[in-house]
């Protein structure tokens, strides 16, 4: 099963093409409306909570009674009806078992996120102007990029540029290999090299021009203690209007020249560009009409109003790549791309020349040459598809510092989706990660959080607690985030909590990522969701173990949800598996195994419409779930593998480009299949009279027939199954085996000193005996 990802252009298929292309067409079904959701979670109503309540009870309920009416009957009424009849009940029963326990999670999740939906109380604007005040902590916002698209990057950059916060770091950890040989890659690499010196620069006139205004309101201030009430208090209110005047124009003049091609563009320009504009047009409202009553902000309340200005400009912004350096790790994966750099917080270190390249040792005396890194107390990972909105770091931030909150590591928003998808597959996939959303927000009531990793706001103490130190080459690794599967952020979460430390998502909507908007994507992105889960399991069961040792109590309910978030895929693929492929006793069948889903998905329903989209988007996503069935099938199976043989999975990130992905064949063929052996299905089950099968059989037909159509393409099916056959066929030319360099070649001119000195005997040795053999058959002829 190839790994190979092939780009196409929409308007090219079937030629293999890196550059971007224009905006993506829109296709029939796509999504209409392109305005976000709101900030804050409306507060649901009383019966939406009672009808969420009475889901549950249902759904047990009805399981209860598809196991006493359906399942104990048959099996007394058939004491002879052999152990066929007896295998297909108990598999037939542990198959609906765990398909419900996975709908009554959901629920579980739903109702914990409605009742902090209900209770969430938003911190006032002025609270977090004066938490933030003369605040010394720091933040270092750390932007992982592999082989994206310029564009793309540079978003991300700015929105995490233009939080407004003290003491902001952004650095940029480009994890291409620093020197291709591809024009075009390297083209693309010192556009996306140089977006940290463009931001400076773009930054450097109004940083300059707000910290100037605050630092002459900070002497007028010393110099006049009684500035309020004083008769300068209008001419102190209208400096300050003016200040924001100033930067809210600069916004709206950078959203005037942005270029918008698509709806993820539309999202920067309006919500982080515009948004934050509108935010300071809304101070400037308020400070106006102060004015016009002859009345004034008091001095502080002025100071604070300064210090947010200098706040959004202030930044700095760099680029970080670990691949230049021999002593750091190169390992293809995300979570080795932060560590890199966690690692080297807080230390100074002189560049060092070898015969690998270029090391980093620890530097006892600045000068010109080294590299200094600060250490913040927070850490900020956020993904390079991802956006985030004007305030998320304040917000999140000033939840860590609340009290009752020191032990919580980890905070964030899991992020939503963008609207606007001009695609029908980037919209139901879409509308699965707003889904998510909701259920990331629910297990928080429950203990029960796991890290997600597009953005997360993290105490760096934090993950001190949870490095580990190895050494490499003579060199110290330390890791912080694993990086032993490829949902590494799954993974720390268990980590950290083995450790004391707890996970809390915030209640609202702040960070937005890309959706996969084709097919071939969406297989990268869900293939590397379904693997790992499996393997961590036995770290939970350790935490638990460690907080029960430590008079720790550990909810039952939060031992179900996380089992189920890192299980449930592997049981609902198999399980999914077998209720297509094998023809079960009609008999099994009962209207509570339907009675015992129906809350499931009217609940879905429901949070589907309050999410924007369409309450039969249900089905859509039903469909969606049949032809991702093999891939999360393969996911698991990966799983499976690495237990057996420990090996490291290979991390492959999802392309993040605006050209379509071709899919691996077998997972493009696959669907097909299930619409086949469906249609057979029917066909037998017809014959025999089993109408409830015939009808379910029927059912998944037409769904995955539908979802083939909407979400792959009969065209792209083609191509990419083509692409497939092609990419089998064909055989790379072997290539010649590199030699080794020769340490001691004939003439001392030509001797490699620099590698002789650094690696010592580890070579000299065998061309020492390549000699000595070469003499010895010299004498003997």
């Amino acid at each position: 099963m190839s790994d190979q990802i092939v780009l196409l252009r929409p308007d090219e298929e079937g030629t293999a093409d890196g550059q971007s292309s224009k905006a993506r067409k829109r296709q029939w079904g796509a999504e209409k409306r392109s305005e976000p959701l709101s900030i804050v979670h409306p507060a649901p109503s009383r019966r939406k909570i009672v009808l969420g309540r009475i889901g549950v009870l249902t759904t047990v309920l009805a399981w209860v009674g598809y196991v006493i009416t359906t399942v104990l009957k048959q099996l007394v009424d058939n004491p002879g009806a052999g152990f066929r009849f007896g295998a297909e009940t108990l598999s037939y029963l542990v198959v609906v078992s765990f398909l419900t326990f996975s709908a009554l999670m959901y629920l579980t999740a739903r109702q914990g996120a409605l009742t902090r939906f209900r209770a969430h109380r938003r911190v006032p604007r002025g609270e977090l102007d004066r938490h933030f005040f003369d605040y010394s902590e720091g933040i270092t916002v750390l932007v992982p990029s592999y082989a994206e698209e310029p564009e793309v990057v540079r978003g991300t950059m700015w929105s995490a540029v233009l939080q407004e916060f003290p003491d902001l770091s952004v650095v940029l950890l480009l994890d291409d290999p620093p020197f291709p040989e591809d024009p075009n890659v390297l083209r693309r690499l010192e556009a996306t090299r140089a977006l940290a010196g463009q931001i400076t620069e773009t930054l450097k006139e109004p940083a300059a021009r707000v910290n100037a205004a605050y630092a002459k309101y900070r002497r007028r201030r010393d110099q006049e203690p009684g500035l309020d009430p004083g008769p300068n208090a209008g001419t102190e209110v209208e400096l300050l209007i003016a200040e924001y005047e100033y930067a809210a124009e600069w916004l709206e003049a950078m959203a005037e020249t942005e270029s918008v091609e698509d709806h993820v563009d539309e999202f920067f320009v309006d919500l982080v560009l515009m948004g934050l504009a509108r935010e300071l047009r809304l101070v400037i409202l308020a400070l106006t009409a102060a004015n016009a009553q002859r009345t004034s902000p008091g001095p502080e309340r002025i100071a604070e109003l300064y210090a947010r200005l200098t706040w959004i400009f202030n930044a700095r912004v760099s680029t970080f790549e670990r691949k230049r350096f021999a002593s750091l790790s190169h390992e293809a994966n995300k979570a080795m791309n932060l560590n890199a750099y966690l690692s080297l917080m807080g230390g100074t270190w002189h560049p060092e020349q070898t015969a690998d390249g270029t090391v980093l040792r620890p530097a006892g005396v600045v000068d010109g040459d080294t590299l200094s890194i600060p250490d913040t107390t927070y850490v900020l990972t956020l993904d390079a598809d991802s956006l985030l909105l004007r305030d998320y770091c304040l917000r999140l931030v000033q939840l860590l510092e609340s009290p009752g909150n020191e032990q919580v590591a980890v905070t964030q928003t899991p992020y939503s989706s963008f609207r606007g998808a001009p695609t029908r597959i980037e919209r139901i996939a879409g509308a699965t990660t707003d889904i998510q959303h909701i259920q990331h927000q629910g297990m928080t009531q429950y203990g029960a959080t796991f890290w997600v990793g597009a953005n997360a706001v993290i105490r760096k103490r934090a993950l001190e607690d949870i490095v580990e130190i190895s050494t490499m080459g003579g060199f110290e690794v330390r890791t912080y985030i694993q990086d032993r599967t490829v949902i590494e952020d799954t993974e720390s979460s268990v980590d950290l909590g083995k450790h004391g430390w707890t996970l809390a998502n915030y209640p609202e909507r702040l960070s937005y990522s890309a959706t996969p908007p084709d097919f071939g994507s969406l297989v990268v992105q869900r293939r590397r969701w379904a693997n790992g889960g499996l393997l961590i399991l036995p770290k939970l069961w350790e935490q638990i173990r460690n907080r029960r040792g430590q008079a720790r109590p550990v909810l039952f309910r939060e031992i179900l949800l996380r089992v189920n978030y890192m299980a449930s895929i592997t049981w609902a693929s198999f399980g999914l598996l077998f209720l297509l492929a094998y023809p079960y006793d009609s008999r099994l069948l009962s209207p509570l195994v339907f009675l015992a889903a129906l809350p499931y998905f009217l609940a879905m329903g429901s949070d589907l419409r309050d999410c924007g989209h369409r309450f039969s988007d249900i089905f859509r996503i039903y469909g969606f779930n049949l032809v991702l069935l093999p891939v999360n099938l393969a996911g698991v199976l990966k799983s499976l593998q690495q237990a057996l043989t420990g090996d490291k999975i290979p991390f492959v990130r999802t392309p993040k480009v605006k050209d379509r992905t071709a899919a691996p064949a077998l997972f493009v063929l696959a669907p097909y299949l299930i619409v086949a052996f469906s249609l057979l299905t029917v066909w037998r089950n017809w014959e025999l009279g089993n109408w409830g099968n015939a009808a379910f059989a029927a059912f998944n037909a037409v769904m995955a027939a539908g979802a083939i159509r909407a979400y792959i393409g009969l065209a792209n099916s083609g191509v990419d199954m083509y692409l497939g056959v092609l990419n089998w066929l064909y055989v790379a030319p072997k290539k010649p085996k590199a030699l080794p360099p020769a340490i001691i070649p004939k003439t001392p001119e030509q001797v490699d000193w620099e590698s002789l000195l650094y690696h010592g005997d580890r070579r000299l040795n065998r061309d020492l005996r390549g000699k000595d053999d070469r003499r010895k058959r010299a004498g003997s002829v």
